[in-house]
């Protein structure tokens, strides 16, 4: 789709939304939004604002060639010409199938129609469709404009044709498109944060750590390793010159022990709210909201500098956008 006018709109214009406009505008594009909530009152202002400070510090030498958008809060003008266009409307599946209805009647059957959903599977997302060929879920992580990785999985209906447009598109404005090719509620990526969310809530509940202690054991322990490695390049290197091969076979064992609860689940109940949400309060140690985003960000794009350096994982995309800009 590289090759062609790209004219994105954007119908959705929450913390996913606004990250996906930021991320296009960053890439130059001019992007049209529907959102029935006033501008004045979105979280679009702080998302720019954040991400223009973000890629000043990933390309301190770089010139910020950005794009502009135009704001809607009907459908029709936001959609006009548009060839691709980002739903992130909020996760039910009635909201979005009336939202597709609303495309289908101004954008053309060659248009793309891409899901941010987190879990709804796109079989079900395009039932309804005149041309559910042209859906397909693509499923990104905030903030969108740091965090270049997107699940990108087509329903029984899709066509190939607009999930290799979808990929294509993505791969240019540096991001790491994984194409999912068996469909599943809740896709790959947050099937892992689920596990990982289900026994965190087990491990507060018994009062084995606090928020806090958790927290610190994700980001000054495996969290480094899985930010390069992932999961199984990761577990390879643990054996040796033996490989994942004789990793299995060490650890393979541990499987039947009782050491999760994964498939339980605490009842969330008051009590369990109020203990999690206080100890959260108290981590947060009276930092605001956008106080926690900017920290986010300085260490994301430092993580990413770093990996750059070694031309490595989430550095290769950021040394490839670092060309495309310095040549511009």
């Amino acid at each position: 789709m590289t090759d062609e006018q790209i004219n994105v709109s954007c119908v959705g214009c929450g913390t996913i939304g606004a990250g996906w406009v930021a991320r296009l505008i960053l890439n130059g594009y001019n992007v049209k939004i529907y959102d029935p909530t006033p501008l004045s009152d979105s979280r679009l202002k702080n998302m720019l604002n954040n991400s223009k400070r973000a890629h000043k510090k990933l390309f301190p030498n770089a010139n910020m060639n950005l794009g502009t958008f135009d704001y809607y809060t009907e459908t029709a003008p936001a959609l006009a010409n548009a060839n691709f266009v980002i739903e992130s409307v909020p996760e039910r599946i009635e909201t979005k199938q009336k939202i597709y209805e609303q495309i289908e009647k101004v954008c053309s059957p060659q248009t793309v129609i891409a899901s941010s959903t987190s879990g709804i599977k796109p079989s079900d997302l395009q039932k309804q469709m005149n041309h559910p060929e042209r859906l397909i879920v693509a499923h990104p992580f905030n903030p969108v404009y740091l965090i270049p990785m997107v699940e990108v999985v087509g329903g029984s209906k899709t066509d190939l044709l607009f999930v290799n447009k979808a990929c294509d598109f993505f791969t240019s404005i540096f991001m790491k498109p994984v194409h999912i090719k068996k469909e599943i509620e809740a896709f790959v990526a947050d099937r892992l944060l689920e596990a990982i969310w289900r026994e965190s809530l087990w491990l507060i509940k018994d009062g084995i750590c606090t928020t806090e202690e958790l927290d610190d054991i994700v980001r000054y322990g495996f969290g480094l390793r899985y930010a390069q490695m992932g999961v199984f390049q990761t577990y390879r290197t643990a054996a040796g010159e033996g490989g994942m091969r004789q990793f299995l076979h060490h650890f393979g064992p541990c499987l039947s022990w009782p050491w999760t609860k994964l498939m339980d689940v605490p009842e969330f109940n008051d009590e369990l709210i109020d203990l999690i949400s206080g100890q959260s309060d108290e981590q947060a140690k009276g930092k605001s909201v956008t106080d926690l985003e900017r920290i986010r960000d300085d260490n994301l794009v430092e993580i990413q500098k770093a990996l750059e350096k070694n031309d490595y994982g989430a550095g290769t995309l950021l040394k490839k956008a670092r060309a495309a800009i310095e040549e511009f």
